[in-house]
């Protein structure tokens, strides 16, 4: 320590003068002292001046007599020029201070020669009494007798106050929704995280399974009505080849179809699938979003299942293919387990069934096709969806633009390809033959558009699957067909017969149970099923639609006189429809015969097609449209159109779904939609729920009780006088369409409406084919095999059930004659009009309006009047007819049993319907005949 004398300043509380005060170095009170009690009065503490002489430690003798002589023993302080009191100088505790004091000290650690200015700064002057307080307490913790206690500790106490970090202003208003940058990227890390560890856990746990070979597959089983098996479809029909035992135009066709990238990219495309799922949730058609690999490892390795657990397994099991065997391996794997319809199972099998030819042979447009079918083989195969065609081209199509696209085919070669139909043959017998297979299929299908099951849950396999066919009925069609058809064929020496399909389907009323099918001649060798493609038009059997709907909503001519059966109608051929605003429409009646004024129901006999076209336009073709939909047909009909025309059977229903519609009629205008199907079980438990039932008036049964009555007429004297040899009461129409490319009869009884077809179709080229020749005939008739094949299989079909009469409740005031207004736009023909032969034309058609064949019939009449089949009166002419020389009448007076000839006008013969066949007039007929020319005088 310095020996320079240290200025004195005065104390807080004290006065110096007296030598306790301020003469002995204990006095003033060392600043080692602020453990003690006394330290904690800052006024004493910090303003004290610190004695000359060495400091003392708080804990020594000399501290304790320095702090004694300051207070006094009991610490309280001692005023100024007191002397201590004798009691005070006494107490035991100045004794023992005294004897301590005699006690040798310990050394003493020599101090900084800085430390006794702190007590000087000018800073420690003015520290308040707090900060002074907790400096001390702070001094006191560090180190006992430890320096400048008073001074420099003081310092740091105010320090953090001034130099503290201002808090975080709180987020207020909108900010406080959205996370902070940093609560986002620890979210993303951590996912990413999560991801990346389930990746991992997913693929150390996946491992690739044993194949799962189709030889496992369980079989559906179809049974008919009574238990009897129809077939099973667990034989599969696949040959494994090699990947260079396909042509490399199929390769790449396939490639072009299903994953372009497929030799340069990864076992998965997230993008794809990304693009699949977007496709699928908005509605633009559902998309696997799967590579090649993906798709062969589902058909190789896993069922079909749509499951989260199978697409997982999926993934995972892809991507471990993809880096254990090449890529040409999988292609090839995939080419043999990729179904491609007609029960075909690779591409093998599949260039045998639609091609006949080994898969080493396809040509680029072969395999373009065949890959088409690869994403919807139930929908694009055209031979059994004739009506899918466009949607299979454009599919077709998509395919060589890839391959052109990829450098596959060149651009030359691929504008030069068209495109290549299909054979009819299926090419293999895998159990399906005969009747099996389009019985398989139709049931298949209805499963399918009901959804019942997914092609996905049948192709599982397992299923007993009870139809409502019944056998016996079953085999009562198809001998019909062989007896009245197939057995007259001769395609060896006559081309025309090549051409003929049939088709049939037998519907009962009152339950709507489609109790028979007949698809064609043998699914192996024809393989569309011709009981429901939608492909041929319906011709004249959808007139009764018209009439239908005329009664139902009580429609009237354009004169403002309700439509019955007996409200007489302009027949005149080529004659232009009125009150129609989509442009000239005047349909030609068959062979252009002019019928004058003729009744309704005379007209339906005769299938005129001028008194229909017109009966459209009069009850408004959209309300046509919707009375045949009530009826039974289905709303997406092809060219179901509201045009003038639909009259005309321009629709091309299938044989199904008319025999529904006349089930209707049957049922007397109560409806409910047809069934194929009783239950469907999987270990003796049911597994699908089936549609309710659900039976409706869809028209008043006064509007189908009175088209049967007019139907009842067709068969007793119009067209379909066949039918009689079912031996029951009847009603039907016959039908033909455009240029003779089908021949139709739509017929029912109280217990069952069967229709049938005879359909022309090329077997190479799949084109529609007219029905001239045929049998040796000069034309197809639906009055002809079609009716006959009707009346054979109703006849057994219901020799069991004994014959009941049809319950009409006729629409009123019916029997009333209405005549037109004014007078018919044309006169009968004359001998020397008949001679001449003209036909005129339709002006321009309407959109849609495309012209079906008509099937009025002919009547032998002079410049008389006619009575529907009894004599005519007045002239000699001869009739102007060619009837039907298919089929034969019933003989009648004036008349020839073939329908051939012209009607003897003094007998009143009528000539056969030439589109619908033939039938000669009955004198009389079974309902009152009407006089179809209204007197001048009235």
């Amino acid at each position: 320590m310095s020996d320079e004398p240290q200025p004195k300043q005065p104390t807080e509380g004290r006065t110096t003068g007296t030598p306790e005060a301020a003469g002995t170095p204990e006095a003033a009170g060392p600043p080692e002292t602020a453990g003690t009690p006394e330290a904690a009065r800052p006024s004493e503490a910090a303003k004290a001046p610190k004695a000359s002489g060495t400091p003392k430690s708080a804990g020594t003798p000399e501290a304790a007599r320095g702090t004694e002589a300051a207070t006094g023993p009991s610490g309280a302080a001692r005023t100024p020029g007191s002397a201590p009191t004798p009691d005070t100088a006494r107490t035991p505790d100045t004794a023992r201070t005294a004897e301590m004091a005699r006690i040798p000290e310990a050394p003493r650690t020599p101090e900084p020669t800085h430390a006794p200015k702190a007590a000087h700064t000018h800073r420690a002057a003015y520290t308040s009494p707090a900060a002074a307080a907790a400096a001390a307490s702070a001094s006191a913790a560090e180190a006992p007798g430890a320096p400048q206690a008073a001074g420099p500790t003081a310092e740091p106490a105010a320090g953090p106050a001034a130099g503290a970090k201002a808090k975080r202003p709180k987020r207020t208003g909108w900010r406080r929704i959205f996370p902070t940058w940093r609560m986002v990227l620890g979210t993303l890390l951590l996912g990413a995280a999560l991801v990346i560890g389930l990746f991992f856990v997913g693929y150390s746990m996946v491992k690739i399974p044993p194949a799962n070979a189709l030889a496992t597959k369980q079989s559906n089983v179809y049974l008919y009505a009574d238990g009897t098996e129809i077939a099973r479809d667990g034989i599969v029909n696949r040959e494994n080849v090699d990947l260079s035992q396909i042509s490399k135009a199929a390769q790449h066709a396939v490639l072009a179809a299903e994953d372009r990238d497929f030799y340069t990219e990864s076992a998965i495309d997230p993008k794809a699938m990304i693009r699949a799922g977007w496709n699928t949730a908005t509605g633009k058609g559902r998309q696997s979003g799967s590579t090649i690999t993906q798709q062969y490892v589902k058909n190789y390795y896993l069922a079909q299942e749509q499951t989260v657990t199978r697409k997982v397994k999926e993934f995972f099991i892809s991507i471990k293919l993809d880096r254990e065997i090449s890529k040409d391996d999988i292609l090839e794997g995939y080419l043999n387990t990729s179904y491609f319809g007609r029960n075909a199972y690779g591409m093998q099998a599949a260039a045998k069934a639609y091609y006949g030819v080994d898969a080493a042979e396809l040509t680029p447009a072969q395999g373009a096709y065949l890959a088409a079918l690869v994403n919807a083989p139930s929908e694009y195969d055209v031979i059994a969806h004739p009506e899918n065609r466009k949607a299979a081209e454009a599919r077709w199509n998509y395919v060589l633009d890839g391959m052109a696209g990829k450098g596959w085919l060149s651009q030359a070669d691929r504008t030069g390809l068209k495109f290549p139909a299909p054979k009819e043959t299926s090419g293999a017998d895998t159990g399906m033959s005969g009747q099996r297979g389009y019985l398989v299929n139709a049931i298949k299908d209805y499963l399918r558009t009901t959804k019942i099951a997914t092609p996905e849950e049948l192709e599982a396999g397992g299923y007993r699957i009870t139809t409502t066919l019944d056998k016996k009925k079953q085999d009562a069609f198809v001998d019909a067909v062989n007896d009245k058809l197939m057995d007259k064929l001769d395609p060896k020496d006559r081309k025309a017969d090549t051409y003929v399909r049939a088709g049939g389907a037998a519907v009962e009323p009152k339950t709507g149970n489609v109790l028979a099918l007949y698809g064609g001649i043998d699914y192996v060798k024809q393989y569309t099923n011709n009981a429901t493609r939608r492909d041929f038009q319906v011709g004249s059997t959808f007139k009764p639609f018209v009439f239908t709907s005329a009664v139902e909503n009580e429609s009237e001519t354009q004169d403002g006189r309700r439509i019955t059966p007996n409200t007489i109608y302009d027949g005149t051929d080529q004659r232009p429809v009125q009150g129609w605003s989509g442009g000239s429409y005047a349909p030609e009646n068959e062979d252009n015969v002019d019928y004058g004024d003729i009744s309704v129901r005379s007209a339906t006999d005769k299938s005129v097609n001028a008194v229909y076209a017109q009966m459209a336009v009069d009850v408004g073709p959209e309300k046509v449209e919707r009375t045949a939909v009530d009826l039974g047909l289905p709303t997406g009909t092809p060219d179901l159109e509201p045009y003038p025309s639909i009259a005309l059977g321009t629709a091309t229903a299938s044989v199904l779904d008319m025999a529904e519609a006349y089930a209707t009629l049957a049922n007397h205008g109560r409806h409910g939609t047809y069934t194929m199907i009783d239950k469907v079980t999987k270990n003796g438990a049911d597994v699908f729920d089936l549609p309710e039932r659900k039976t409706s008036q869809v028209i008043s049964r006064e509007a189908a009780d009175t088209t049967t009555s007019v139907l009842r007429s067709v068969v007793q004297n119009g067209t379909a006088t066949a039918a009689l040899a079912a031996g029951r009461p009847a009603a039907g129409k016959t039908g033909t369409a455009e240029e003779d490319t089908a021949a139709w009869f739509a017929g029912y009884t109280p217990d069952l409406a069967t229709v049938v077809a005879v359909m022309g179709q090329d077997p190479v080229t799949a084109a529609h084919k007219s029905l001239y020749d045929v049998m040796g005939l000069p034309r197809i008739n639906g009055g002809g095999a079609p009716t006959e094949i009707w009346a054979q299989f109703t006849k057994n079909a219901l020799k069991d059930t004994p014959p009941t009469d049809f319950a009409l409740r006729i629409q009123e005031g019916s029997e009333e004659t209405a005549y037109p207004s004014a007078e018919p736009s044309r006169n009968e023909p004359t001998e020397e009009d008949d001679e001449d032969d003209t036909t005129g034309g339709q002006n321009s058609q309407s959109p849609g309006t495309n012209q079906g064949q008509t099937g009025g019939g002919t009547t032998g009449t002079t410049g008389g009047t006619t009575t529907g089949g009894t004599p005519t009166t007045g002239g000699g002419g001869t009739g102007s007819t060619t009837g039907d020389t298919s089929t034969g009448g019933t003989p009648t007076t004036g008349g020839t049993t073939d329908g051939g000839t012209t009607g003897d006008t003094s007998d009143g013969g009528t000539t056969g319907d030439t589109s619908d066949g033939g039938a000669t007039g009955t004198p009389g007929g079974m309902f009152p005949q009407l006089t179809t020319r209204r007197p001048v005088a009235e």
